[in-house]
């Protein structure tokens, strides 16, 4: 009930008169250090004598600490700032009181010892100091009355830690109660009067001090090891939460990225293909260029990469509003003082109303085909609709493409289409083999195909999935320990994509397929390795039980390979460029395209997935479900 009344008079208080109530603190405490310094100067208690003799110095020495107080603003500095800043204005204060009061002495007739001036002045400072220290703390009990002040644990003893207790020592509803940090030679000793503890006692800690909350203080530390310090935080039922350095809030030092940036280059485990590709110059400037899946990685990139071959127009094919968006909106800035158009088109490939439209319209030379669903999961997980998107939308784009006497036609696809083991390799098999059946018909466009393995950095793909991982300070997920995968970059792959576009010539009859030398597949167990010690961690496994990120193996996905392959058969022929060749492989005869394509879309029409999976297995050459590789394996 005291502290209630006592919390309603601080409250109902002005800044004025608190000022005045701080400067009352020094002009009472003057004359008490006054008769202080008397009793030990003399060993004896005051009588009337001394007060009869001594009043004219007390009331001196009021006015002299109440006018300096107010000359240096002692006033003026709140309690629950006032720290070194403040001790040092108070005793620099005392000083000029001690020094004035000496003068007061030998300018008065008053009989008092230089010992005992100097005796004033060593009281009068602890006695100043001490007052506004116990006053801050009784004020904290006042404006505490119906509030529990939260315990919080530091972790972290450094120049943060300190900085942090020293900021939150006096809050009215934040009590640290420990540090913790793993340095060993922290370990048992006491910063700003807290205990400094080991990482494995934090439980401990927490039930002692009824502390549900970490303040994570090691501004320095990699986020993804504060990511996993705040998961097993998390993990004991506690509160997590990171702070800056003060350094770092003020633009001194700059702060500590979620992860250092990817080099793709450390991965391929082989030297890119160059840059430069003179040999596309003369093929695509001027020409007008139709880009379906124009929001996906690779063909964005190609869209860019378009532009330095001087296009006169460049058509963004896309489904997705908003990657249309994006990509549209990039290429807008790119594409700012040249003469190049940029058109955003919305629409499916499935759609042949809206594609002849298109290559009518716009007078399309060349068409890149990039869209597709190329999540295995995902088309494994919905058959219909990536069989329907990527062979039938195939056929409905290239249809319209020949319609429109378009220049040439790239199909973009995948090494896993190579012997299928999932729809969606499957279903870019099939792709494949509608374009190789149209390239052998009598026809105006020239029809190609470029083949490439897994892009690094591409959505869906691992590296952003292991980047998010371990930025998470979660264990990257691995589906098998010797899974491999050919990878090239998402340049890289626009490049091949525009080199397979200027060789495409119809000179073999059309229906070429390019593949890029790859060399040797890379292990996925090394790549999660290599990106988690990128990352400056290193791996917790049986032999490092104390590393940071651990390699967790859930065990291969419905139609995924161990291994993918780039070529069905051994037959090679060599380009303009060392590094990319030339297939031609068998395809299915004129009238085994048309009846998979009739069952194709019978089986789609009514959502048969079932009939859908048998033209599958009919057709796609190579291809074997899951059950058949299973017991093969």
């Amino acid at each position: 009930m005291i502290r209630q009344h006592l919390f309603l008079f601080v409250d109902k208080l002005s800044r004025q008169e608190k000022k005045l109530l701080f400067a009352l603190i020094d002009i009472l405490l003057a004359p008490i250090a006054f008769l202080a310094s008397w009793m030990l100067l003399y060993e004896a208690l005051p009588n009337s004598a001394f007060f009869q003799q001594f009043w004219p110095a007390a009331i001196a020495l009021q006015a002299l600490a109440g006018a300096a107080t107010v000359a240096l603003k002692l006033p003026n500095i709140r309690l629950n700032s006032y720290e070194i800043w403040g001790i040092l204005r108070t005793g620099f204060m005392a000083l000029l009181v001690t020094l004035a009061f000496a003068a007061f002495v030998g300018a008065s007739t008053l009989v008092f010892p230089r010992l005992g001036i100097i005796l004033f002045g060593l009281i009068f400072f602890p006695l100043a100091v001490g007052a506004r220290f116990a006053l801050l703390h009784v004020l904290l009990w006042i404006l505490g009355a119906g509030k529990q002040r939260q315990r919080v644990i530091i972790y972290g003893a450094g120049r943060t830690g300190m900085q942090l207790l020293a900021a939150l020592r006096n809050h009215r509803s934040i009590r640290p109660v420990a540090f913790i940090d793993d340095n060993p030679e922290l370990r048992s000793m006491s910063v700003g009067g807290l205990p400094v503890c080991h990482s494995d006692r934090i439980a401990e800690l927490a039930q002692r001090y009824e502390a549900r909350r970490v303040l994570l203080a090691m501004p320095s530390v990699p986020a993804m090891k504060l990511a996993q310090i705040a998961r097993k935080l998390q993990a004991m039922g506690m509160t997590a939460m990171s702070v800056p350095s003060f350094a770092q809030l003020v633009g001194v030092e700059k702060l500590v990225d979620t992860l250092a940036p990817i080099d793709p280059d450390k991965f391929l485990g082989r030297a890119q293909i160059e840059k430069s590709i003179p040999a596309a110059e003369e093929t695509y400037q001027g020409k007008t260029i139709l880009i379906s899946g124009a929001g996906g990685s690779v063909g964005t990139a190609l869209c860019q990469q378009l532009l330095a071959h001087k296009p006169a127009c460049i058509v963004l094919f896309e489904i997705s509003e908003i990657a249309l968006y994006t990509v549209e909106r990039a290429l807008a800035k790119l594409a700012n003082g040249t003469d190049v158009r940029i058109i955003p088109v919305l629409g499916s490939v499935g759609d042949g109303r809206l594609a002849r439209a298109i290559m009518s319209k716009y007078n399309v030379d060349i068409v890149f085909h990039a869209a597709a669903y190329k999540h295995v999961p995902l088309v494994e997980a919905n058959p219909i609709a990536g069989l329907a998107n990527n062979v039938l939308g195939t056929r409905t784009l290239a249809d319209a493409a020949n319609a429109a006497s378009v220049e040439k036609f790239v199909l973009i696809s995948t090494d896993k289409a190579v012997r299928p083991t999932n729809i969606m390799g499957a279903s870019k098999r099939l792709a494949e083999l509608v374009i190789q059946d149209l390239a052998k018909r009598p026809k105006s466009t020239v029809f190609s195909i470029v083949r490439f393995g897994n892009v690094l950095g591409s959505s869906g793909s691992v590296i952003p999935l292991f980047k998010e991982q371990i930025a998470n300070g979660e264990p990257v997920t691995l589906t098998h320990e010797d899974v491999t995968r050919f990878f090239m970059t998402i340049p890289e792959a626009a490049r091949l994509v525009l080199l397979a576009g200027a060789f495409s010539d119809g000179n073999m009859g059309g229906g070429d397929v390019f593949v890029l030398d790859m060399g040797a597949p890379v292990k996925i167990r090394d790549l999660a390795r290599q990106m988690i010690e990128a990352a400056g961690l290193t791996v917790r496994d049986a032999e490092h039980p104390e590393g940071d990120i651990s390699i967790l193996v859930t065990g291969l996905r419905p139609g995924e390979k161990l291994h993918e392959e780039l070529l069905i058969g051994a037959k090679l022929i060599t380009t303009p460029h060392p590094k990319i060749l030339r297939a031609h492989e068998q395809s299915l005869t004129e009238l085994q395209m048309a009846s998979a394509l009739r069952a194709l879309r019978a089986a789609v029409s009514v959502g048969d997935a079932e009939a859908a999976r048998n033209v599958v297995v009919a057709y796609a050459d190579g291809y074997h479900s899951e059950e058949r590789l299973s017991a093969a394996q």
